[in-house]
């Protein structure tokens, strides 16, 4: 899964994006009733990934790979 994440596919889910992360140590946090869409991965170090679910197709966007990247270092 991490070397189809690093090759930045068009069709990336939200799912995978937990799975991924959670092997890098990050947790869901929901951010309470009035958050939306919005949804927080921290790590055992404080390092936080904040981000909007996307929906309606569960589909990552290419800035939110980004993103995730950047936080993971890869």
């Amino acid at each position: 899964m991490i070397a189809r994440f690093l090759s930045m596919p068009v069709d990336f889910h939200y799912d995978e994006l937990v799975k991924l992360v959670g092997y890098f140590g990050f947790t869901e946090m929901k951010k309470g009733k009035t958050s939306g869409s919005r949804v927080k991965f921290v790590n055992v170090e404080g390092i936080s990934l904040i981000m909007h679910k996307p929906h309606p197709s569960g589909i990552l966007k290419r800035y939110q790979m980004k993103q995730v990247k950047e936080v993971l270092e890869l």
